[in-house]
This record gives C-alpha cells, sequence and structure tokens, in this order.
C-alpha cells in the first residue's frame, strides 16, 4: 500500500467485510436455534452449518489474509502458513459445498412431490451429506497441501517469490501445480457449480410452468364462488414458487460472480507460467471470501421467515413481530414451509390439524 489514505481505506474495507460476516453468520445461526419453526425445515440445517463454515472464514481465515496485505508480508512462520493455506481451502470449499446441497434440497422440494421429498431427504440423509461437505475437502486442503503435494515440480518458484527481492521480509505463498489446480477446481467449484445450475434450471422450468397456468387461470375469469377461492389458493402458490424461483437466482448469480474470478484464474495461471499478477490473486480471493458475507445478508433480506426471526432476536423479542401459533378461522390450509423459501403445497398436499375451520401448518 502506496500511501497512508489508502491503507486507511484498506483496513475500513476488510473490517467491515469481517464484521459484517461474523454478525451476520453469528445472527443466522441464533436464529435457527431460538426459532422452533426455522428448527422443524430440514434445508435449515444446511444453512446453520454453511454460516458456521463462513463464520470460521471470517475468524480463522481472513483477518490473516488482512494483516498480510495490509502489512506486505507474513510474520507468522512457514508452518502457520501452510495451516492458515489448509484452512482458506477447507472452509471456503466446505462453504460451496453447503450451498450445492441447499440447491440439491430445494430441487427435491420444490420440483417433487411432497412422498419424494420426504423419502430422498431422511435425517441420515441430510447428516450425511452435511458430513460430506466438512469431511470432502480435508483431501484436497490438509492432506496434500501439508504434504506438500500442491508444490511438486514447482519448489524453486515458491521459495523465489516467498522472499521479497532487497528486504528480509517474506511472504506465505501458495501455488499450485497444475494436477492439484485441476483437481481441487473440480471439487470446489466446478461440479457443485454444475450441479446448482441444473437444480435451479429445473426449479426456473418449474417456476414458468406455474406462471403460466396463472395467465390461463386470470384469463378463465371467475367461475363461481368456489372457484374462484380454488384459483386464488393456487395463484398464491405459483407466485410463492416464482418468488422462491427468483430468490435462488439471486443467491446462484452471487455465488458464481463471488468465486467464479478466482477458479477461473486458479485453473488458468499454472498454464501461463504462473503469470497473473499478485493484486489480481488478492482480488480473485477477497471477492470469495465476501461471499461468506453475503450469504446471511440473502437470506435476511430475501427469506420472510429469516427475517421475522432476526426482527425477534434483534429487537428483543417483541411481540409484534412473533409468528402466530394458528391461522385465523378459513384460512386455507395451503401453505407448507418446506425450505429456507417459502412454497405452497397444492390443497390435497396440506396437513389439517384441529378442527373448527381452523389449521395449523405442518412443515414437510
Amino acid at each position: 500500500i502506496d500511501s497512508m489514505p489508502k491503507r486507511i481505506a484498506l483496513i475500513g474495507f476488510l473490517s467491515l467485510v469481517m464484521l459484517m460476516s461474523i454478525l451476520g453468520n453469528l445472527l443466522v445461526m441464533v436464529a435457527v436455534c431460538k426459532d422452533r419453526q426455522l428448527r422443524k425445515i430440514k434445508t435449515n440445517y444446511f444453512i446453520v452449518s454453511l454460516a458456521f463454515a463462513d463464520l470460521l472464514v471470517s475468524v480463522l481465515v481472513m483477518p490473516f489474509g488482512a494483516i498480510e496485505l495490509v502489512h506486505q508480508h507474513w510474520i507468522y512462520g512457514e508452518t502457520f502458513c501452510l495451516v492458515r493455506t489448509s484452512l482458506d481451502v477447507l472452509l471456503t470449499t466446505a462453504s460451496i459445498l453447503h450451498l450445492c446441497c441447499i440447491a440439491l434440497d430445494r430441487y427435491y422440494a420444490i420440483c417433487c412431490q411432497p412422498l419424494v421429498y420426504q423419502n430422498k431427504m431422511t435425517p441420515m440423509r441430510v447428516a450425511l451429506m452435511m458430513g460430506g461437505c466438512w469431511v470432502i475437502p480435508t483431501f484436497i486442503s490438509f492432506l496434500p497441501i501439508m504434504l506438500g503435494w500442491n508444490s511438486i515440480g514447482i519448489d524453486h518458484l515458491i521459495e523465489e517469490r516467498r522472499y521479497s527481492e532487497g528486504t528480509n521480509s517474506t511472504s506465505c505463498v501458495f501455488m499450485v501445480n497444475k494436477p492439484y489446480a485441476l483437481t481441487c477446481s473440480v471439487v470446489a467449484f466446478y461440479i457443485p457449480l454444475v450441479l446448482m445450475v441444473l437444480a435451479y434450471q429445473r426449479i426456473y422450468v418449474t417456476a414458468r410452468a406455474h406462471a403460466l397456468q396463472i395467465s390461463v387461470l386470470q384469463r378463465a375469469g371467475g367461475a363461481g364462488v368456489g372457484a374462484d377461492s380454488a384459483d386464488h389458493q393456487r395463484n398464491h402458490r405459483m407466485r410463492t414458487e416464482t418468488k422462491a424461483a427468483k430468490t435462488l437466482c439471486i443467491i446462484m448469480g452471487c455465488f458464481c460472480l463471488c468465486w467464479a474470478p478466482f477458479f477461473i484464474t486458479n485453473v488458468v495461471d499454472p498454464f501461463i507460467d504462473y503469470t497473473v499478477p499478485d493484486k489480481l490473486w488478492v482480488a480473485c480471493l477477497w471477492l470469495g471470501y465476501i461471499n461468506s458475507m453475503l450469504n446471511p445478508i440473502l437470506y435476511a433480506f430475501l427469506n420472510k421467515s429469516f427475517r421475522r426471526a432476526f426482527l425477534i432476536i434483534l429487537c428483543c423479542g417483541r411481540k409484534r413481530y412473533r409468528r402466530p401459533s394458528l391461522l385465523g378461522a378459513g384460512a386455507a390450509c395451503t401453505a407448507t414451509q418446506i425450505n429456507s423459501s417459502t412454497a405452497v403445497k397444492w390443497p390435497h398436499h396440506a396437513v389439517v390439524v384441529g378442527g373448527g375451520g381452523r389449521c395449523r401448518r405442518r412443515v414437510l
């Protein structure tokens, strides 16, 4: 950093990213722990685990990267450099794999029948998927990095870049050979990206079909009070799922915007003799870190259930933000929380509890 104003601006920006990431992810975890309705939704277990991974990124990875970036040298030794790098790869990959699992969960929840979703996403399968999100990254982080597999054939380049010319300062250099670059990028980004695109594409197709049905129902017009009521229920469900699909597209767009530059650069760099400028590397890396800050922001602003839970926490549990336990008399029993975005099932999928025209929403 050439001047003090630039250094102050950089410190302010990095501090803001870390602070928002820590507070946002903590808020997501507390919201799910305190809200009984959120705990009933299977997808939210992935969201809590995702928030925990992003929280660890902001606590264990970002601060050391920020310190090195501001001071322009690494002061913690070579061994801790390897540990910090391994944590970086482990936690960011875990975060990406969680996003992939959330996409698959939502695909089964929105595009399949409720019984199919229940059979596919059993508690055991959810636990196995969450475990995989944490175990799989170890095979591309601590194992190869601590054993030096990523540096085979390029040790001389790493040594040249580790020590700055004309000074005694050192840097925490992480360079990868071609096999590791390809393997790591495919496992950590490209496979999850393909799965997420396929899942969200199917959700988008479902949403378009529902939007078409809305227009058909509107053109058909009313045909009696009973028909109007049924049309209203169907319109509500279709609009809700369309909104859910748009939400997922925004989340997917942010994911690609944050991580695609880094993983494209990660694959290209070994094949162009490691000529990517250091500043471009740093920009791509911190753009990926920003994804850990964006995830809780997206859930807060784009999901009504999380917004309500956040308001209850931030406003010290004021009753005006609390969810009513029962729906009003005559309310249609069609709303079903199937994931972190609300979808509304067809009337014959609703589960009615109690009598007297009153019903309670059930989580499938």
